[in-house]
C-alpha cells in the first residue's frame, strides 16, 4: 500500500497484565474492537504504546500480533522511531517483513540532530525499505522541530510520504500542504478537527483509543461529508474525552478510561504511575457520562 492513507488512525495503548508484562489476548482484542468500531487505520508502538519501555522481542512482538489481527482490513503503520539511524533501518525492515503498510518515526529524541542530519536520516530509512514513511514531528518529545519548511525538503525523499504534525499550531497543517503539495500527506496529531478543516486528510489520535467511532465520525463529517458545522458539535461534545488523555495523561489517563470501560489495558510502566485516585475517578465519571463500554461483537 504506497499511498492513500487516510482518516483517524488509532496510537494504540500496549495492555499489561498485574505482571506488567505484554497482554497478549488484550492487545487482540483491542485491535479487534478498533477494526468493528470503524477506525480507519491502526498504529501501535507510538508513545501512546509506551515503545520506549519495551524490549525489542515485545516491540516485535506486539507488531506482529497487531499486523496479523488485522488481516489488512484496516492499513497498520508500526512506530519504529529510535536514537540510531541503524536501529531504526533495522526496526522499520523488520515492520515491512511482517507485513506492515508503513512505519512512523519520530526523529532522534537525544541528540537534537540538525536538519542535514535529519534529511540523512529519514532518506537512509527511506531507501532500506519499499512501504512509505510518516514522518512524526513532535518537538515536545523530540527536541527537534520539524518545521513546513524543512518538511517540504523531507517531501522531497521517495517515501517520506506522510507527516503526523503535533504541535498546536494549526497554520502547519496549512503550510506543509502548501509547501508541500502532493508529496506529502498531513495527518493532525493533537488537533483532529482543526486539522481536517484546514486539509489535513488524516488524524493521529489517541483519544480513539476509548471511542474510535466517533472520532473516526469526526473525520468522515468533515473529510467526506462537508459538514463542518455538525461536525463541530460532534466535536465539542467529543472534547471532554479528548482533554482527558492530552498532556501527561495520554498514556495514564487512557488506560484508566479503557478499565473503566471494561477493558483490561492495565497499568503504565514505571516511571509512569497509575493516576492518583481524584483524577482516576474523574475518568469513571467519564465513562459513565459518555457510556463508554468495551465490548466486541
Amino acid at each position: 500500500m504506497r499511498k492513500g492513507f487516510r482518516g483517524t488512525y488509532t496510537v494504540m495503548i500496549t495492555p499489561f497484565d498485574e505482571h506488567q508484562n505484554v497482554n497478549m489476548q488484550a492487545l487482540r482484542d483491542l485491535t479487534e474492537w478498533q477494526i468493528q468500531q470503524g477506525i480507519h487505520g491502526l498504529i501501535p508502538l507510538g508513545s501512546t504504546g509506551e515503545f520506549l519501555s519495551m524490549t525489542e522481542d515485545e516491540k516485535a512482538l506486539v507488531a506482529e500480533t497487531v499486523i496479523q489481527t488485522a488481516a489488512k482490513r484496516v492499513p497498520v503503520l508500526i512506530g519504529t522511531g529510535a536514537e540510531d539511524t541503524r536501529d531504526v533501518v533495522r526496526l522499520s525492515r523488520q515492520a515491512e517483513t511482517l507485513g506492515a503498510d508503513g512505519v512512523m518515526i519520530i526523529p532522534p529524541f537525544y541528540c537534537t540532530p540538525t536538519e542535514d542530519e535529519l534529511y540523512h536520516h529519514y532518506k537512509t530509512v527511506a531507501e532500506a525499505i519499499s512501504i512509505p514513511i510518516m514522518v512524526y514531528n513532535n518537538p515536545a518529545t523530540a527536541n527537534v522541530d520539524l518545521r513546513p519548511e524543512f518538511c517540504a525538503r523531507l517531501a522531497q525523499i521517495d517515501g517520506c510520504d506522510y507527516i503526523k504534525e503535533s504541535t498546536l499550531e494549526i497554520t502547519r497543517v496549512r503550510d506543509i500542504i502548501r509547501l508541500c503539495g502532493d508529496k506529502m500527506t498531513v495527518f493532525g496529531g493533537i488537533l483532529g478537527f482543526e486539522s481536517f478543516v484546514d486539509g489535513a486528510q488524516g488524524w493521529v489520535a489517541v483519544a480513539s483509543n476509548v471511542a474510535p467511532k466517533a472520532m473516526a465520525r469526526l473525520f468522515e463529517m468533515v473529510a467526506d461529508e462537508d459538514r463542518v458545522r455538525d461536525a463541530h458539535a460532534h466535536y465539542l461534545h467529543w472534547l471532554p474525552i479528548i482533554e482527558a488523555v492530552f498532556g501527561q495523561k495520554y498514556v495514564g489517563g487512557t488506560k484508566a478510561l479503557l478499565n473503566h470501560m471494561g477493558f483490561p489495558a492495565g497499568s503504565p510502566r514505571p516511571p509512569r504511575l497509575p493516576l492518583p485516585a481524584p483524577v482516576d475517578q474523574h475518568m469513571k465519571e467519564l465513562v459513565n457520562r459518555f457510556s463508554l463500554q468495551f465490548k466486541l461483537a
